[in-house]
Order: structure tokens, then sequence, then C-alpha cells
């Protein structure tokens, strides 16, 4: 390009100078020619300068428009991104036995998901994004599919799930209604084949039931023990968010993508639950990851108790999953604080000094796995020792890495990586 401008210039410089073609005739030939290259080389230098100056320019500007562009996009994709309005407490930890768990990946698309049950309503696996959910419509009921009759959440038990928030202005002539209107129901009854209610309609029929986006997306509200209620503010994040739940013999916590929202000292025992979708709008709710799972918050440091769960735990599904078990970033040093975890196992160890384990250690997928296998299994090896120096025999212990090829949640999401990071202790 800058050749292509030289010789037009030169051609126009050429014109520019026809006055000086008589001078230029009057002059030896060799000094003519030496002239001549020297008017050329004066031309060229000139053009070549400020062709350099003005593709400088073009090119300059260009560069500064591509370097604002992802700025503006970002600053775009912000709006709409609310941040939690809420900063209390992140104390939330799943209990260790899972009674029931879906994330819907084995689900067909277009049939009902085949781990529920459903009072009334639609309810279909579909798929959202490239992800598999459950999309709740026409005031749908639905509650896990638990085959033993009566009562299955015990005093202390944790639920958890996903669900997927949208703007209500994206949708043309809304009311202002959330669109993401759901109810989480905490039952007290004992015959699960009769929708319990929902709020003071349920009367004493509930303990607890959440209300997801009343009105709006960020004002929400919840009833417990029959009649009594309270309300929150949260603001959601467009796209999935996480909620959980934590309920210990009375104390009842509500997590909203880790953030406690409800704290309630007193709650009545719940006895099972279910979620219910009153609107009737197309493809607005969809719901994935449920987990219900026996344990809960700790309502104070009891070491004795909590021995007892890691041996219901083993006795149950025959392993400990714990993620209070902590390391320093990208190390497999142990942080102080897991030391108290870590004596829990020990002190059940050494009741049982026959048993055999194997302790995995396993990562999230930040990182590759050159780097997470040899972590995890050198993790693994840490646990093992720290077991060790408290007394426990290694030759029942065996150390194995997993790295990040068996997550439990989504790695998505910064909660769902915490609960990746996690050591088992699986008994042989």
């Amino acid at each position: 390009m800058k050749r292509l401008l030289l010789l037009m210039m030169l051609a126009v410089a050429f014109v520019a100078e026809s006055d000086a073609q008589g001078w230029l005739k009057k002059l030896g030939q060799k000094a003519q020619d030496a002239a001549k290259r020297a008017v050329e080389r004066k031309v060229e230098d000139k053009v070549e300068r400020e062709t350099d100056e003005a593709m400088d320019e073009v090119l300059d500007g260009k560069k500064k428009e591509r370097s604002a562009r992802p700025q503006r996009e970002a600053a775009d994709d912000a709006v709409g991104e609310d941040s939690p309005s809420i900063a209390t407490s992140s104390d939330f930890k799943r209990g260790s036995v899972i009674l029931f768990q879906d994330d819907v990946t084995a689900e067909k698309v277009g049939e009902f998901p085949s781990k529920w049950d459903m009072f009334q309503g639609t309810v279909e696996t579909k798929t959202l994004g490239g992800v598999k959910a459950i999309n709740l419509t026409d005031n749908a009921q639905v509650q896990p599919l638990i085959k033993e009759q009566g009562a299955y959440l015990p005093e202390e038990f944790t639920i958890e799930y996903d669900f997927y928030y949208w703007p209500t202005d994206n949708v043309p002539g809304n009311d202002g209604i959330g669109l993401n209107d759901m109810k989480m129901i905490l039952a007290v009854t004992k015959d699960r084949s009769e929708y319990p209610g929902e709020g003071a309609d349920g009367g004493d029929y509930t303990a607890f039931v959440l209300n997801h986006a009343v009105c709006t997306f960020s004002e929400h509200s919840y009833y417990f023990n029959g009649n009594k209620n309270g309300s929150f503010v949260y603001s959601f994040k467009k796209g999935w968010n996480h909620v959980a739940l934590s309920f210990n013999k009375r104390a009842l916590k509500v997590y909203f993508n880790d953030k406690r929202v409800v704290n309630l000292p007193r709650v009545n025992q719940p006895t099972w639950m279910c979620f219910q979708v009153p609107f009737e709008y197309k493809n607005m709710t969809f719901i994935r990851n449920v987990v219900i799972a026996k344990g809960a918050v700790e309502l104070y440091d009891r070491n004795e108790q909590s021995m007892t769960a890691i041996e219901k735990a083993i006795a149950e599904t025959g392993k400990f999953v714990t993620n209070n078990i902590l390391f320093e970033t990208g190390k497999a040093t142990l942080k102080p604080e897991s030391m108290a975890e870590i004596q829990k196992v020990a002190d059940y160890m050494k009741k049982n000094p026959r048993a055999r384990f194997e302790v995995q250690g396993h990562t999230d997928n930040q990182g590759s796995d050159k780097i997470n296998d040899p972590l995890s299994q050198q993790r693994a090896e840490a646990v093992v020792k720290a077991l060790a120096n408290l007394g426990v025999d290694d030759f029942n212990l065996k150390a194995v890495g997993k790295g990040s090829h068996e997550p439990v949640a989504d790695n998505k999401t910064e909660a769902g990586r915490a609960k990746n990071r996690r050591v088992e202790f699986i008994k042989k």
C-alpha cells in the first residue's frame, strides 16, 4: 500500500515540477541524472514520511476502537448482573449422607423426570443453554420420588438446588410479577399423597415455605410454623442461582448464592418437601441439581455428636465426605483449621482399628489435569500422614488422588467448585 501511494505522489510531484524541466535540460547528462535522482529521493522521503504518519494515525485509531469495544461490552454485560445485596454469613455445609440427588443429566429431553412425583401441573425435562433442567409450569406441584412411605426428613438435613432467573423486563407485556415465583415447601404431615398447601393457606400442614421473587425479582418472603411470616430483599443475577437450606433440630437457615438470607432460631420439625410454581408462563421456571442430605450446619461445636455423624455416614453409605479439610491454594499443605475435622475422623478410626479406608483427594477443575492429578494425590497423602500422627494405623489407609475427574457439583460456580474440593474416606 505504501509503494502504491509513493508512485502516485511521485507522479503528482513530477507534474508540479514541470518548470524545473527546462532547467534540467540545460545541464549535462550526468548532472541531469544526478539532479533527477536528488529530486526523486527528496520527494520519496517526504511521501514516505507523510504516508507513514497517516497510516499510523489510522491504525492507532483502529487499535483504540478495538481496545475500547471490550470495555463497553463488559460494562453492558454488568448491567442486569445484580450484585448480591446481602452480605451475611456463609457457613453452609452440605449434610454428610445423601438421601436424594438429581442433576437431570441422565434424563431424556421432553419426558417427565424419572426421580420426581407430581400432584398437578406440567413438568418436563428440557435444555436451557445446552444444560438439562426440569421445567415447571401450569401451577406445577412436584416432590422427590421417595419410595418409602411417610416422613423421610431427619432431625438434621440440608436441601440444595439451582434455579434459573429471568429478569421480568425481558418478557413483553409482563405485569411486574416475578416470573420465577416458586415456592419450596417443608411439610409436617406424614401423608405425602396430598399437597400440603402453601403460606397461610398451608396452616398447620407446613413448617416452612420459601417464596422466591414475589412481585419483583428482589422481594422474597417466607412462612414458618403455620402462620408466622417474614420477608427479605435479595437481587438475583440473570442465569443460574443456587439456593441452600439447613435445618438442625430447630434452627433453620436459608442461603442464596452462599449468602445467608434467613436465620430462624426455632422452626417445627419438617417431614418431607415439595416445590410449587403458581404461574403458567411457558419455558420460564427451571430447576436442577437438587440434593437432600442428612446432617446440617451445627448449632455449636460438639465433637462427640459430629463423630457420631461420621459413624452414621459410613454405616449408611460406606463413606464419609467432607469439605472441611482445607489446603493452601495450589499446595498440599493442610490449613490449621483442618485439624478439628481430621481429629474427628481419627477418633472414629481408632474406635474401629480393623477398618480399612481409601482416602481420596478431589480438586475442582481450575488448572490442568497435569497439575490437579498429582496435587490431589499429595493432598490425600497429607491427610493420611496427619491421621497417622494422631495415632491411626496407616497400614489401614491408602491415599488416592482423583483430581477433578469426579465432580459432585457444577465447576462453573464458586459454590460448586468449593464442593468439589473435598476429601472422601471410602471404607474397604
